[in-house]
């Protein structure tokens, strides 16, 4: 099992009033705007949406829970999109936005309840092999297969940043 606490919030203990607080708010401000921060740094690829912005949600989700990881996940692939004028068009990226999120939450449940590294392996997956095959029916086999390895190299650098930073703050109890 992990040893990842999970946060009472997270198990539907607290008042759904309480996720929406000035501090996460702030928090969530704070991360998205290192979201788009990462996004200027980037993976090469046939897109050039590939970026570490992923990085910041992947922490937000584990340090913080699913769904401020997921908030951060989506509008930071959208700041990403943005930088470089959204070239699988802005509804394709809207698709990918929701695509990440779902992924980011779904890290968070299987390091939370599997264990850490199966979250990692889980979120590289969908990030990577799986997030390229979803762009199929917009740029075809081709794109696809141009992008799997950028994703793939992208999500194991975001998460591995990701995790890291955590696996420290979290010795240190500063989360």
């Amino acid at each position: 099992m992990s040893s990842i606490p999970i946060p009472e919030e997270e198990i539907g203990i607290s008042d759904k009033k309480a996720f929406w607080s000035s501090k996460r708010i702030a928090r969530m401000a704070i991360f998205i705007a290192m979201s788009a921060v990462g996004s200027m740094v980037k993976v090469p690829s046939p897109t050039g949406t590939v970026a570490l912005d992923a990085a910041f949600a992947f922490f937000s989700a584990i340090a913080f829970g699913w769904r401020e990881g997921a908030i951060v996940a989506a509008l930071g692939h959208i700041l990403t999109a943005l930088t470089t004028g959204f070239p699988l068009s802005f509804l394709m990226h809207l698709f990918i936005a929701v695509q990440m999120a779902v992924y980011v939450s779904l890290f968070d449940v299987v390091a939370k309840k599997v264990h850490l590294w199966a979250g990692v392996f889980v979120a590289v997956i969908l990030n990577g092999p799986v997030s390229s095959l979803l762009v199929i029916p917009i740029g075809g086999i081709g794109l696809a297969a141009a992008l799997i390895i950028p994703l793939t190299i992208g999500s194991i650098i975001n998460i591995f940043i990701a995790v890291t930073a955590y696996l420290i703050i979290n010795k240190s109890k500063m989360v």
